[in-house]
């Protein structure tokens, strides 16, 4: 079935004409390979990246042609834009002085709000209708607990009063679906607004909707970034007081996209005690500084394991490294996770730390990290109140 519509849908794009309405979008090569998964249909159009705006409605042509198949429930289509060696862009981003080497050599200052923005920076970053904040949770590599960490955060917040949203960013590995134990396909509102699902009393959206779970992405950056404008900002959340964007690990496009694009209040780093990870996770939080998003602090995952049968306490990973290197970076320290076989358990099964057990202790540490996490928010809106310092260039 989805090679049959496949094909159907290669033989709509061969209508459309290319870029300079000669020849079609197919014979001209430039359509990527098309993904078709369960009636919904994925696939990105390249054409040259001084003409990536300009040739919108190229893709929305694209897009409603497929639209038109039989079988087809959904379609989501990016321009891949590519420059060709040595060609320049049209306006090419101004040269700014290299810093000194004590700029270089130096830890950056813990934020202050959100200084160092020029006015021009703050107005580019539109917010999403009805939510209040945006927080996003970032690890720079994988594997150290990020999603899990989102998911108890997110019901830690909602514990505390508040009215939340998850939305998985993570394309290449979303984990969302099942943290929720939250399955079926999002129905559209209006137009190409969607209707996000919900688990437990949080709205949630994720690229698992749109997928099977055992499907691998294999799309180039832009779509990626397409992909999560979409879910951001096509998607009916209604009011939130706060919106939780797990991030995808690393430091890469999609994330420096997405910190940029996205009015971020704020990002927590989630890290493991062990050197290795925490190399990477200052990684992860000098991108946000960089980009001039505050950090709202770390959260060392895996912390310590109590032996269920000694009862003795048992550094794995090490101790203390997270709280160390905030210390070191200015940072606030969030608070330390255990690694405890229900924490493992009741994700796995889609039930949640915070919601299967709210009275225990690990609830506790999430529903406290949540707190603190609010504050340094409160905080750092009121300081972002003061009138910014001018940026000197040595």
């Amino acid at each position: 079935m989805s090679d049959t519509i496949k094909q159907a849908v290669l033989q709509q794009l061969a209508k459309v004409k290319g870029p300079d309405l000669e020849g079609d979008l197919v014979s001209l090569g430039l359509v990527s390979d098309v993904f078709v998964s369960d009636g919904r249909v994925a696939f990105s159009i390249t054409v040259p990246a001084d003409r990536a705006q300009e040739l919108e409605p190229l893709r929305q042509a694209a897009e409603k042609v497929v639209r038109e198949v039989p079988g087809v429930e959904s379609a989501m289509v990016a321009l891949t834009a590519e420059r060709s060696a040595g060609s320049k862009s049209a306006t090419p981003p101004p040269v700014r002085p290299a810093p000194s080497k004590a700029q270089i050599g130096n830890v950056p200052p813990p934020m202050q709000g959100r200084t160092g923005a020029a006015p021009e920076q703050a107005t580019s970053k539109p917010g999403v209708p009805g939510v209040k904040t945006i927080i996003a949770v970032a690890s720079g590599k994988g594997g150290v607990g990020k999603s899990t960490t989102t998911a108890n955060l997110a019901l830690g917040l909602q514990a505390n009063g508040l009215k939340v949203g998850v939305l998985d960013a993570d394309i290449y590995g979303p984990s969302v679906p099942r943290l929720f134990q939250v399955a079926g396909r999002p129905e559209p509102v209006s137009g190409r607004i969607l209707k996000p699902l919900e688990g437990y009393g949080v709205k949630v959206m994720s690229m698992g909707f749109l997928v099977e779970e055992d499907t691998p992405m294999i799309w180039r950056g832009p779509m990626v970034i397409s992909a999560l404008t979409q879910m951001l900002r096509e998607v009916a959340w209604g009011e939130l007081d706060v919106l939780v964007v797990d991030m995808p690990p690393g430091t890469g496009d999609a994330q420096l996209t997405m910190a940029q694009q996205v009015p971020l209040a704020g990002a927590v780093i989630v890290s493991t005690p062990q050197d290795l990870a925490l190399i990477d996770a200052r990684k992860g939080l000098n991108m946000f500084r960089r980009v001039d998003v505050p950090v709202l602090g770390i959260v060392e995952n895996m912390s310590y394991f109590l032996c269920p049968d000694c009862g003795g306490r048992h550094d794995i990973f090490g101790h203390g490294g997270a709280r160390a290197e905030a210390e070191k970076l200015g940072v606030p320290f969030l608070g330390e996770v255990p690694l405890d076989m229900q924490i493992r358990e009741t994700s796995d099964a889609g039930t949640p730390v915070v919601v299967s057990d709210p009275d225990g202790q690990h609830a506790k540490i999430y529903r406290d990290i949540a707190e603190k996490v609010m504050a340094e928010i409160a905080r750092f809106e009121g300081e972002g109140q003061r009138a910014a310092p001018k940026i000197v260039y040595e």
